[in-house]
C-alpha cells in the first residue's frame, strides 16, 4: 500500500483536518520532535487505497540570517548589510529538529536542497515521517508565507520520499479558507500545485527585511545612544513593517490628544396618534451647531399641530437562521460590527 504524506502548518490544524478527512477514525502519535503529532488512517487517494499521514510543521522551517562574521556590531560597518553581506538559511528553530522530523535519515554528507547535511543514524525527526511516502500533500496556509512553508517542506522531504513514475504528479497543494468539513472536504478533492513564484516573493521580502533591518537597526541604536537620556537603549530596533506602524500609531494618538469636542444641538420630534405608540421622526438636517438656529427649528415644530404623510413604502424580508462563523467570516462580521466603535474610541489605527 502507498502512502500520502500530508503536512499542515501547525500541530491543531493538522489534528483537525485528519479528524475531518478520516472522519474521526485517525490513530495518533507523537512524533520524535516531541512537538508535532502524526495522525494516521486508511483511505482512498487518486484511485487507490492508501495509508495517510498527516502531520505538520511550526510555522517556517528556515530562516534567513548573516553569516557569523557580519553579526559583529562593532567590526561591520552597517552599510555593508546592504549588498556586501553574504546570507544563508537556518532552521528557523533547532530544538525541534524540523529538517530531521520530515525527512528520512539522509546518508552522511547527502545535499538536500542545496544544504549540505550530516545526519547521523539515529536522527529520527520529519525525516522518519518522509521516509518511504509516496505522495505529499501541503495544507500550509493558503497566502504567500504558506506558499514559501511549502517549498521549506518539499526541500527536506521530496529527497527521502520514493520516486514516482515519469509523469506521476506526487507533489500536491490544498487550498483551503476555513477548517470546516465542507472547505476541507473541497479542498481535498481539488487540489493543485504550490506557487513557486509566490515563494520566491517572500524569499526575496525575507532578505529586505533582514538587510534593512539590521542595517537601520545598527546604525540607529548606535546614533542614539549617549544623545537623549531616556532613549539611551541598548537596541532600537527597525523595521519596515514595524517603524511605519509605529507611525500610524504616534498619528493616530496625536489626533487624539489634540481633538477639541464642538458643541452641536438636535431636534427630535415625536408624533402621536390616538393610543398607537409614539412614532420618533429623524431629521434630515441631523444636527446643528448654533443653538439659536437650533432654537428656531423648535419654535416651529411647536407651532405644528399636525404631519403630514407624503409616502409610504413597505416591503417584506426573509431572515435566515444564522450559520456558525468559521474564522474568515468570524473576522469579516467582527470588523464590520466594531471597526468603527474601536476607530472613533482609538483603540483600532
Amino acid at each position: 500500500m502507498r502512502t500520502v504524506l500530508m503536512v499542515a502548518e501547525k500541530p491543531s490544524l493538522a489534528q483537525s483536518i485528519a479528524r475531518i478527512l478520516s472522519k474521526g477514525s485517525c490513530t495518533s502519535r507523537k512524533g520524535l520532535n516531541g512537538a508535532c503529532s502524526v495522525h494516521e488512517y486508511t483511505g482512498s487517494f487518486q484511485g487507490q487505497s492508501v495509508r495517510f499521514k498527516m502531520t505538520s510543521v511550526c510555522g517556517h522551517v528556515m530562516s534567513l540570517d548573516f553569516i557569523g562574521k557580519y553579526n559583529n556590531w562593532d567590526k561591520v560597518d552597517p552599510a555593508e548589510l546592504f549588498s556586501k553581506a553574504p546570507t544563508e538559511k537556518k532552521e528557523a528553530n533547532p530544538k525541534l529538529n524540523m529538517v530531521k522530523f520530515l525527512q528520512v535519515c539522509a546518508p552522511r554528507g547527502r545535499a538536500v536542497g542545496g544544504v549540505q547535511l550530516c545526519l547521523t543514524a539515529d536522527c529520527g525527526c520529519v525525516q522518519v515521517e518522509a521516509r518511504g511516502c509516496d505522495f505529499v500533500v501541503l495544507w500550509l496556509d493558503c497566502d504567500k508565507e504558506g506558499e514559501n512553508i511549502c517549498f521549506e517542506v518539499l526541500d527536506a522531504v521530496q529527497p527521502v520520499m520514493n520516486k514516482g513514475g515519469v509523469r506521476e504528479q506526487t507533489v500536491f497543494r490544498a487550498k483551503f479558507s476555513s477548517i470546516t468539513d465542507t472547505d476541507i472536504w473541497n479542498a481535498m478533492n481539488r487540489l493543485g500545485e504550490p506557487n513557486r513564484n509566490e515563494a520566491l516573493s517572500v524569499d526575496a521580502r525575507q532578505e529586505l527585511d533582514l538587510r534593512i533591518g539590521c542595517a537601520f537597526t545598527r546604525f540607529q541604536t548606535k546614533y542614539f545612544q549617549g544623545k537623549y537620556g531616556n532613549l539611551d537603549s541598548s537596541l532600537i530596533s527597525f523595521g519596515p513593517c514595524q517603524t511605519p506602524t509605529l507611525g500610524f500609531c504616534v498619528e493616530r494618538h496625536d489626533k487624539i490628544q489634540s481633538f477639541k469636542p464642538e458643541t452641536y444641538w438636535i431636534l427630535q420630534a415625536k408624533v402621536f396618534k390616538g393610543k398607537d405608540s409614539p412614532l420618533t421622526l429623524d431629521w434630515s438636517r441631523v444636527r446643528v451647531f448654533d443653538r439659536e438656529v437650533g432654537q428656531m427649528f423648535v419654535n416651529l415644530a411647536k407651532t405644528s399641530k399636525e404631519a403630514k404623510v407624503e409616502a409610504v413604502s413597505q416591503k417584506e424580508k426573509t431572515k435566515q437562521r444564522p450559520q456558525a462563523l468559521n474564522t474568515v467570516e468570524m473576522l469579516r462580521v467582527g470588523s464590520s460590527a466594531l471597526g468603527d466603535h474601536l476607530l472613533i474610541h482609538g483603540r483600532l489605527v
